[in-house]
Parts: structure tokens; C-alpha cells; sequence
């Protein structure tokens, strides 16, 4: 009874609140999701599908975190996959999250094309599935947007919207947050990115999110963020070498104290195949 409780308070705290425990990728989470306009791996897939058109190599991300906050019920995982074209990517991604009495699942697909090297665009297809014991299943599918402007070379901004049709499982309104992100990125010096962004919830307040992320040497990269509504801070750091990164982040949860978070990036391509 326990858990079922804490599922219910969980799924009931604002999508603004929970957001964080269910986005992929320890960078990101390092960042406070603050890289919208960052956006250069493949977990860009979740977030915003645009950003995946910067990538010049086959990749694969792999994110699991077995026991947030210390409870095995709020387990997540991501993979996701990135095909390189000229034109462009295309991109698959697979998500769980929850346990026997709670389970959601989703399948993605997005693909993203460049204009020029300045103007980046992306859409993404989710198939999500919920399923709640003795409750039975529901099933949603919905689609994102997203785009990335290179308005210099070192300056960008972009703008991405989740379930832009508004679906929603079963016949419950708002199951699904329709949330609207904006954010800027300018490299301040080659081995310093700094990102600032809003994200809305149409149901609730905006946040405003912040994050850096700095190159110390060769093989080490070094983040941080924060963010508010609700107040959220987060670090992390990157170790990457012949085209594995291996990332890890911690960040602090209004409710429910730290956590600590965990990714891996894996170049299957060099640039030039």
C-alpha cells in the first residue's frame, strides 16, 4: 500500500516537478535540462529532435538509472540510435520506466534535416504505452517538433514543443504535459558552453533553467546547472575517449532529496565513413 501511495503522489506532482526523473541522458541531467539549444548527442532525440542533425556519426546512447532517490518503482532506461546523412539523421529510441504495478514504455522515431549549417529541423513520432495492474492499459501516440538556429557560429538558439496533437491516454485530460521549451547556447571560448532556456508546461508555471559545461582538459568535461519551480541544482562530469563517453550527474529533487544518474555514448562511425 506504501508504494502504491508514493506512485500516486508522484504521478500526481506537476510535470515541471517530475520531468527530470523520466529525461534521459546524464549530460542533460548534469545541465539541469537546460540544452535545448546544446542538444548535440543522440538523447537530443527526447528533447529536441533538431539538434540530432549536428551529429556526423553513427551513435548510441544507453541510459539506466535502477533506483532514483533510492526506489527501485521509479527505475528508468533509454536507448536511443542515430543514422548520419548528408541531408540530415534519422533516429530511434526506446524508453521504460516504473515497475510491475506501474509501467510505462514508449517507442520513438525522428528525423532531422539541416538548411545550410544554420537552420536545423527535427520531428519525432512516440508510440507510449501505460499500463497500471488490475487497472488495465492505455496506449497514446504523439509527436514532437523542434528546431535549432545558428545565429553565429558560437551563438544558437532553439525552440522545441512535446505532444504538439495534445494526446492523452484514455479519455483523462492533461495525461500527457504539452510542454514548450525555448533556450540559447553561446561558447563563450572553445572548451565553454553556457545555456540558459524556459520550459512550459501549459498546465503550469514556466522554469527557467541554467547550465554550464566546460572542457577541462582532453578527456574531461565538467557540468552544472540549476534550475526553479521547482528549485533544482545539478553537476556532473564526462570522461570520453576514442568515441566512448561514459557520463555521470547528481541532481537535487525538491521532495525527494539527491540522486545520482549515469550514461554511456558510443561512436559507431568515424565522421569520415
Amino acid at each position: 500500500m506504501y508504494i502504491l501511495l508514493l506512485i500516486i503522489v508522484l504521478v500526481s506532482i506537476p510535470a515541471g516537478d517530475a520531468l527530470p526523473q523520466i529525461t534521459p541522458g546524464a549530460r542533460q541531467i548534469a545541465l539541469s535540462n537546460s540544452d535545448a539549444a546544446l542538444c548535440n548527442d543522440v538523447f537530443a532525440i527526447y528533447t529536441n529532435p533538431a539538434g540530432t542533425a549536428q551529429l556526423n556519426v553513427r551513435q548510441a546512447g544507453i541510459y539506466y538509472s535502477p533506483a532514483p532517490f533510492g526506489l527501485k518503482e521509479l527505475a528508468n532506461g533509454f536507448i536511443a540510435y542515430n543514422e548520419p546523412f548528408y541531408w540530415g539523421s534519422l533516429n530511434f529510441g526506446a524508453m521504460t520506466y516504473g515497475y510491475d504495478l506501474y509501467k510505462e514504455n514508449k517507442l520513438t522515431a525522428s528525423v532531422s534535416y539541416k538548411f545550410r549549417d544554420f537552420l536545423y529541423l527535427g520531428a519525432a513520432i512516440n508510440f507510449h504505452m501505460l499500463s497500471i495492474k488490475n487497472y488495465g492499459d492505455s496506449r497514446a501516440l504523439y509527436f514532437n517538433f523542434g528546431s535549432l538556429l545558428f545565429i553565429t557560429k558560437d551563438f544558437r538558439w532553439a525552440f522545441a514543443i512535446s505532444n504538439l496533437n495534445n494526446a492523452t491516454f484514455s479519455d483523462q485530460k492533461n495525461q500527457i504535459p504539452v510542454i514548450i521549451n525555448t533556450a540559447l547556447c553561446y561558447n563563450v571560448l572553445a572548451e565553454l558552453s553556457l545555456c540558459a532556456g524556459v520550459e512550459k508546461d501549459l498546465s503550469y508555471s514556466p522554469s527557467l533553467k541554467a547550465g554550464a559545461e566546460l572542457k577541462l582538459i582532453d578527456y574531461v568535461i565538467l557540468r552544472t546547472g540549476f534550475a526553479n519551480n521547482p528549485s533544482k541544482y545539478s553537476a556532473g562530469i564526462g570522461i570520453c575517449y576514442k568515441g566512448v563517453q561514459l557520463d555521470y550527474s547528481f541532481f537535487t529533487h525538491a521532495y525527494l532529496g539527491m540522486t545520482h544518474q549515469a550514461g554511456l555514448l558510443i561512436n559507431l562511425s568515424s565522421p569520415d565513413e
